[in-house]
C-alpha cells in the first residue's frame, strides 16, 4: 500500500510543479485491500503458494517475488526466511468490474452484527473473522447504508491461487462494498461453505467502491 500512495504523491507533486490539472493516475482501477492467506496443514509441511493475478501488485509480505514456498504448521503459523508469520498478505490493483447483481443493503449501524453472521456462513473461524472486521468496519459503519456483495466466481477467476501440495479444503471470501445514502433493494445473497476437511487454505480480502 505504501508504493501505492508514493506513485499517488508523486503524481500530485508533478502536477503542482507544471500547472497541469490533478487526476487521480487510478481511477479507473480497483484497489483490492488486504487479501491474506492462511494455511493450516494436517502436520508441518513446506507448500508454494501462486497467484496469479489480473492486476498488478502494490505490496506483498513477504515478498512475493514468484511465488511463497513456506513451512506451515497446522496452527497456522508460518515460517520464512527465519522469521514467522500468521498469513500471506498482498496488495494490488486492477480494473475489474465486481457485480452487484446479489448481495445485500445493510445500515451502517448494523453492519458489525451483519458481517460477523455472514463470515460464519462464509466458513471463517472467529479469529479470521475478527482480522476481517477489524479491518473494515471503521470503514463501513458511520455510513447510511453500505451495499456488499460477495464475489465469488468473478474474484476467483481472476486471482487464481495455486497450492502446492494441493489442498483438501480452500475458502476465499472477498466483499465489494460501497457507502449509500439510501436503502437499496437487492436480491439477497445465498452464503454457504465447504466444510473444513484436512488441509485447509483460507483467504479473505475486498474492496470499496465509489
Amino acid at each position: 500500500m505504501k508504493k501505492l500512495m508514493c506513485i499517488i504523491f508523486s503524481a500530485i507533486f508533478l502536477a503542482l510543479l507544471t500547472g497541469c490539472p490533478i487526476e487521480n493516475p487510478f481511477e479507473d482501477e480497483t484497489v483490492v485491500y488486504k487479501p491474506v492467506i492462511y494455511l493450516y496443514p494436517e502436520t508441518e509441511s513446506e507448500i508454494s503458494v501462486k497467484l496469479d493475478y489480473n492486476g498488478t501488485f502494490t505490496t506483498t509480505y513477504p515478498a512475493y517475488n514468484d511465488g511463497w514456498t513456506v513451512t506451515a504448521q497446522p496452527d497456522g503459523t508460518i515460517k520464512y526466511n527465519d522469521r514467522e508469520y500468521y498469513c500471506l498478505f498482498w496488495e494490488g490493483i486492477s480494473n475489474i468490474d465486481y457485480s452487484f447483481e446479489k448481495g445485500f443493503c445493510v445500515k451502517g449501524e448494523d453492519t458489525e452484527k451483519f458481517l460477523e453472521d455472514s463470515l460464519k456462513k462464509l466458513g471463517l473461524t472467529d479469529t479470521e473473522a475478527n482480522e476481517f472486521i477489524i479491518y473494515w468496519l471503521p470503514k463501513m459503519e458511520n455510513n447510511e447504508y453500505n451495499l456488499i456483495s460477495f464475489q465469488e466466481k468473478l474474484y476467483t477467476e481472476n486471482a487464481k491461487l495455486t497450492v502446492a501440495p494441493s489442498p483438501d479444503t480452500v475458502i476465499r471470501v472477498f466483499m465489494a462494498w460501497k457507502g449509500v445514502d439510501g436503502l437499496i433493494e437487492i436480491e439477497p445473497q445465498a452464503l454457504t461453505a465447504p466444510e473444513r476437511n484436512g488441509f485447509t487454505v483460507v483467504e479473505w480480502g475486498g474492496t470499496e467502491l465509489k
